[in-house]
């Protein structure tokens, strides 16, 4: 089955996080938007608001867990506000 994994991290961290997950053999499908938001983030480039980068990646359920902590390490979530991560339910199963 194929799982989501959801991050909505800040735009340097998501950018950086979407160069080093592109060639993961783990990843069935991955993709980047970049929005603003007001409460994510300690940095702060438009006045109340930071730039973010929403990642949608796609991956086998058994290889959820990796590229999840593979995810939360590189963010540095644990020292830093710089977003959230998240995954879903099962979507479906993988061709």
């Amino acid at each position: 089955m194929i799982r989501e994994i959801g991050s909505m991290v800040s735009l340097h961290v998501g950018s950086k996080l979407y160069d080093a997950l592109k060639d993961d053999d783990n990843v069935i499908y991955l993709f980047i938007e970049t929005a603003r938001s007001e409460d994510l983030f300690d940095d702060k480039q438009f006045g109340e608001f930071g730039e973010a980068a929403i990642l949608t990646i796609l991956v086998d359920e058994k290889d959820e867990d990796e590229v999840f902590s593979k995810i939360y390490e590189y963010s540095d979530l644990p020292n830093a506000d710089n977003g959230i991560i998240f995954t879903g339910q099962p979507i479906g199963n993988y061709l």
